[in-house]
């Protein structure tokens, strides 16, 4: 009798492995793997909002069914969501997910959620170590700590940065950022890095995460150019996962979902996309 990838997660509970990759089943076809995915939700407001069909499926409440049934058929195990709405639209999400859910609070109106299929066993708002400024972190920037099946804890960062052409916020964000995850960095722990970061692979900000040894799990694994907005016609890579110590290691996967009902069928005056971003999956660990 075969059972699934989502059976043994739950059955291997607590092994002791050195890495996040489980081993192999019995019958050695398949291995467990990691699958994040970061995503600018929108608000879960539909777009373009102002449809007359996403606005029936606000007005009757069906948004956080929509957006669970399209996530659930990726089978993640972390997301993040930028851009959330109500906390309990996120927690409906997160209940027709069967994942845990963590909210971190916006420095303005744009506030950020951490989901996950294991236990998220702790999380700091904007981790900085002191008051956040007023300037920074507008957008979300959270910390949190999930439990994987092997027992080993896997420090994830949800971020959505300042948004806007002119860089100068941003830098001031992520080289914030990075003084707060110095020691974690030099440890060598694994570490996620998910969410809208506002900027493109060819710019100064992305340059710092790399020179500070984050992995954009695109630029390893993935083809094209992996444009992340707009829905409808997508020409902008500013969603990311990255990776940085040995979890960096075992990338499989990293796309952006331009299917489904992410994507605006620009054919279809009535139709909507779940959000104007593109969810980026990134899988780690191989499935045979």
């Amino acid at each position: 009798m075969s059972i699934s990838r989502r059976q043994f997660c739950t059955a291997v509970g607590a092994a002791g492995l050195s890495t996040v990759v489980l081993p192999a089943f019995a019958d050695d076809t398949k291995q467990q793997t990691l699958r994040v995915i970061a995503y600018n939700i929108y608000a879960c407001k539909g777009w373009p909002a102002d449809r007359l069909l996403a606005k029936k499926a606000v007005e009757k409440g069906q948004m956080a069914k929509r957006l669970a049934m399209e996530l659930a058929l990726y089978e993640p195990d972390i997301i993040n969501f930028s851009e959330s709405p109500t906390e309990s639209i996120t927690k409906e999400v997160a209940k027709h997910l069967g994942m845990n859910h963590v909210r971190f609070p916006s420095g303005g109106n744009w506030p950020g959620t951490l989901l996950s299929k294991y236990e998220i066993t702790s999380s700091e708002n904007v981790p900085l170590g002191y008051e956040r400024p007023k300037d920074l972190f507008t957008r979300h920037w959270g910390r949190g700590t999930v439990k994987l099946p092997n027992g080993e804890s896997l420090i994830v960062h949800s971020a959505h940065l300042y948004p806007v052409a002119d860089p100068t916020v941003r830098l001031k964000e992520i080289k914030a950022m990075l003084a707060a995850m110095k020691d974690d960095l030099e440890s060598g722990r694994s570490m996620l890095l998910i969410g809208d970061l506002n900027h493109g692979p060819d710019s100064e900000e992305y340059k710092l995460w790399i020179d500070a040894g984050w992995i954009d799990t695109f630029a390893k694994v993935g083809e094209g150019q992996g444009s992340t907005i707009k829905a409808d016609d997508p020409k902008y890579r500013i969603d990311y996962v990255m990776a940085t110590g040995p979890i960096a290691e075992q990338i499989s996967e990293s796309r952006p979902l331009f299917e489904g009902a992410f994507r605006l069928n620009i054919a279809d005056e009535n139709s909507f996309a779940l959000s104007d971003h593109l969810p980026q999956l990134a899988v780690f660990g191989e499935e045979k």
